[in-house]
């Protein structure tokens, strides 16, 4: 299933910056089980999302790219 794309440029890049700092943070710290697992999971799917340029939550409140921009 292909989507449509809801996320501008800037804010793609954003995500993904901001999945890859996490991920590193979170290695670097002493954090051990189940947190750490799900903050690198919460940051791979901003990487994720941040790549395909998609966001399920913007989806279901409605919001769509500008056609202009």
């Amino acid at each position: 299933m292909f989507y449509q794309k809801n996320l501008p440029l800037w804010e793609r890049v954003l995500r993904v910056l901001a999945g890859i700092v996490v991920i590193a943070v979170t290695l670097s710290l002493p954090l051990v089980g189940w947190l750490r697992t799900l903050i690198i999971a919460s940051a791979a799917a901003f990487l994720f999302f941040g790549f395909i340029g998609f966001c399920p939550a913007c989806a279901l409140v409605g919001r769509k790219l500008d056609a202009k921009k």
